[in-house]
């Protein structure tokens, strides 16, 4: 095997690994992509084609048996996610699983409990936390330029998307498989993210619903946060808004000013004092590079880090108490 780079193996090459994630594992200079699983075994094959990927399966044992397979990346549903991460870590290979970590919070202990049992790293793709423009918002903050955080408000508000109305909906719409709507698919990213900056929710008062009536899974969801560290937040999901409606920001009023961001698009950050200020950091080319090149490095120097393994699985605990209610 090459010391110098990671040999990973990918389950589930579906449309989230053709730019955001994949092409990273064999563009960065200390990481190979070996093999790829799908269980459409057409499609495997033409994704490992058109990569230049040397082996595919259609089988996720066969390649987490691959011997060439260093490290794996799950990009399957969150169902599978438990499932096949304790597989990999019981066979010696690192895991990176997407995001949400797994269906359920216990599905996230059990996994964690595997990565302790066989000592082998676990990592989960809240791929934000590595991006340079959400460092410099942590930057920024950490560095006091708006004072002391005292409260957050976000909002992620949009009109449905196409296939909202189709017969056959995206399994992001199936609790089954996702353990919610686009709340727990994108909500658990911004989630995140203010764990990332803020530290622990103490607690959450929430009311979820569905307003639009297009789907069974949540489409709205009004939450209010109070963090350990004494700042208090106020949040609203609302994914079957009017047309031309849209709303994707994250605002932070300090004791000297406010900060203001966004989490997809990703918008100029602007400071707000006694003068304004801009900071137009953009997003990566392939957007979880950054991510998967610290996952990769750490995997090469023995330097795993826990501490996002502990609030991703923080996170799915977090979505599943605001959603019981609501498929109680």
């Amino acid at each position: 095997m090459d010391k110098n780079r990671i040999h990973w193996g990918i389950i589930g090459c579906g449309d989230v690994t053709e730019k955001k994630s994949g092409p990273a594992f064999y563009t960065l200079p200390h990481t190979k992509l070996t093999a790829v699983m799908r269980r459409d075994a057409a499609k495997a094959a033409d994704y490992a084609k058109r990569h230049n990927v040397s082996n595919w399966y259609d089988n996720a044992v066969d390649l987490i048996n691959d011997p060439e397979v260093e490290a794996i990346y799950i990009a399957t549903p969150p169902d599978s996610h438990a499932e096949l991460t304790i597989m990999a870590l019981e066979k010696g290979k690192p895991v990176y699983v997407e995001k949400p970590m797994a269906l359920t919070y216990l599905q996230c202990k059990e996994m964690i409990e595997a990565s302790e049992k066989f000592q082998i790293p676990l990592y989960v793709a809240y791929y934000r936390r590595e991006q340079p423009y959400f460092l410099k918002v942590k930057e920024l903050l950490d560095n006091g330029i708006i004072g002391d955080p005292k409260h957050v408000s976000l909002r992620l508000v949009r009109e449905p998307l196409p296939c909202d109305t189709s017969a056959i909906k995206p399994w992001r719409l199936d609790f089954s498989k996702s353990g919610g709507g686009y709340f727990a698919d994108m909500g658990s990213h911004q989630l995140d993210m203010l764990m990332f900056l803020f530290g622990t929710i103490e607690s959450q008062q929430s009311f979820v619903t569905n307003k639009g009536h297009l789907y069974e899974t949540e489409d709205y969801v009004s939450s209010i946060f109070q963090f350990k560290s004494g700042v208090s937040a106020q949040a609203l999901w609302y994914f079957t808004a009017p047309k031309g409606v849209y709303d994707d920001y994250v605002e932070i009023v300090g004791t000297k000013g406010t900060l203001r961001f966004s989490i997809f698009d990703m918008t100029p950050i602007v400071v707000k004092t006694a003068n304004e200020v801009r900071y137009d950091v953009g997003k990566p080319a392939i957007v979880e590079a950054p991510m998967i090149s610290r996952v990769s490095t750490e995997l090469l120097e023995g330097s795993y880090q826990t501490q996002g393994l502990r609030d991703a699985a923080e996170v799915t605990r977090l979505i599943e108490e605001i959603l019981s209610p609501y498929y109680a």
